[in-house]
Formats: structure tokens, sequence, C-alpha cells
């Protein structure tokens, strides 16, 4: 199959229109069979943040943890900014197509470029026009919130207006809860709608937001990604941001991803560990002087 002969020996190769088609359906039919919220319950879960076209972090975390009892979930954002984004999102698909059921992706706000345009949108704006729609219808069906039994909520950027966890299901692109996830901002201060940020038109939310959406949701820790100018902790260590490429290196030193195991009680960031792509493994804990504002 295409997807099994797309690497070898660490090196990328370029496939045909054809064959790039063949793996957006097949693509297609497992993100047409998955709710907009996934609902984990076993197992470790592997988050990854922002990719972004760092084909060689993707490649890294799949290769050292896409394994037996193992889930990873990528908080989106896998196209534009960084090298290699079409070798990146389509690896991406590849594999989702082996192992449905243990990599999940999530929508980030550059996989809705057909619903609200951006820059930088390189990925998008290189690929002609038959391949930049079927692109976007594959992607516009990707699942928006990974739910876990332990008190985690995981998404891409900001928590959606919604009364209850099933109703994220019902969110439709274009609608304020989608704007909510995949382009809401996070501000350390008291609020809930802050306004849009007139720079980046980014939706912004305080501290009220999150607590309130957080207990509607019965939920205690929040992970995302989305946002570099982030502390890497918020909103008294329950809201946890992470970065997964070198498209940041300016504003985040390190790629890392959070690894959650759903037989442990999650309380704050602080049960959570941390890991630095193609580096060792440190305690979340060392976040702590990060934080800017705790």
């Amino acid at each position: 199959m295409l997807w099994d002969a797309q690497f070898h020996e660490g090196n990328f190769y370029l496939v045909t229109r054809e064959e790039i088609k063949e793996l957006l359906n097949e693509a297609e039919k497992k993100f047409v069979s998955e709710s907009k919220l996934i609902q984990l319950e076993s197992g470790k879960i592997i988050f990854v943040g922002d990719t972004h076209g760092d084909l060689e972090a993707t490649e890294k975390i799949i290769h050292r943890y896409l394994k037996p009892r193992n889930k990873l979930v990528f908080l989106g954002d896998y196209v534009d900014r960084g090298p290699a984004s079409l070798d990146n999102i389509n690896f991406l698909l590849g594999r989702k197509i082996e192992h449905p059921d243990s990599l999940y992706l999530l929508m980030g706000n550059h996989e809705g470029h057909a619903v609200f345009s951006f820059q930088p949108a390189d990925f998008w704006e290189g690929l002609d026009t038959e391949l930049r729609q079927r692109y976007s219808e594959v992607l516009s069906k990707l699942p928006l919130v990974v739910s876990t039994p332990n008190g985690i909520i995981a998404l891409h950027g900001a928590l959606p207006d919604v009364p209850g966890l099933e109703d994220i299901n019902r969110i439709k692109p274009r609608s304020a809860e989608w704007h909510q996830i995949t382009w809401g901002d996070w501000q350390e201060r008291r609020g809930g709608f802050l306004g849009i940020n007139p720079y980046t038109g980014r939706p912004q939310f305080g501290r009220d937001w999150f607590e309130e959406i957080m207990s509607r949701l019965g939920k205690n820790v929040l992970i995302r990604s989305h946002q570099p100018d982030a502390p890497p902790t918020m909103y008294g260590r329950r809201c946890l941001t992470i970065f997964t490429s070198s498209a940041y290196k300016h504003r985040v030193s390190e790629r890392t991803i959070a690894l959650v195991d759903l037989d442990t009680a999650v309380k704050t960031v602080d049960d959570i560990s941390i890991e630095i792509v193609g580096s060792m493994i440190f305690s979340v804990k060392n976040l702590r002087g990060m934080s800017k504002r705790e």
C-alpha cells in the first residue's frame, strides 16, 4: 500500500497525484466513522502539540509510542509554517489508516483553511485547486475533542460554550463553538469572553470562562496547543499548553509532548509527565518556574 512505502530508512518519498487521492479517500472513511468527541477509556495517552510540518518530530513520536495499549492524540495544526507540511500530513493520514483505534488527529485552525482564511498558509497556497478542495473536504471531518475518565479534556485552542460533553458532537464548522475550539486563546486574568484580538483575529478567553466550562464538563485539566505565547501552565495548574514543532523555536525552546496513564487520577498538571522530543524525560513540575502568573 502507498502509506507503507512512503518511508524507507528515514527518508520520505513523494507520491503520485493518484496515490494522494487514494490516501485521502481512505483517510476520509476513518474520519467519517468517528464522532467529534473521542472518548478514550483505558491505556496510556500521548498528547502531541502543533507539529506544523515538522516531520522529524512526528516520525520520532510515531516510532517510539505507536504500540499496543498506547493511544496517540495529535492536537491539530499539521501543516503550514514548517518545512514538510505535505509529507507530515500524508504520513499522519497513512498511520491513521493503519491504526485507526490507536491514533487520533484533532482539528486545529490550520486544518480549517476553507472555513476561515489565515496567514501563513504556505501548504494550502502550494496546492492546486483540485487538491486544495480535496484536502479541505477530508480535514474538515477531523474530530474536535478528546475526553478521558480520569479528568482530562484535550483540544486545540479554547473550551467551547456547550451545555455538556455530548453536545460537542453537534458542533459544526463556522459555528461560534468551532471557532472557540480551533482559534481560541487564553489570557491569565479574570473574565469570560474577552473579545477578539485585533491583531490576530483570535477570540480571547479568561479564567472565569475556563472555570465555568470545566465545571460544566466535569473535567480537571485541559491539554491544548495553538498559542505559543501562552504560559505552559495556567489557572492553578489546570491548563497545560504544549508544542511539538521546530516552527516555534523562536518562542518555544523545546518540542514537548504530554503522557497520561488513564489508570491514574489527574487533578492538576503535576499529575502529567512531559517528554522533550528527542531528549530525556523530565517532570512537569519543572514547568512551575516557567509559568508567568499562577
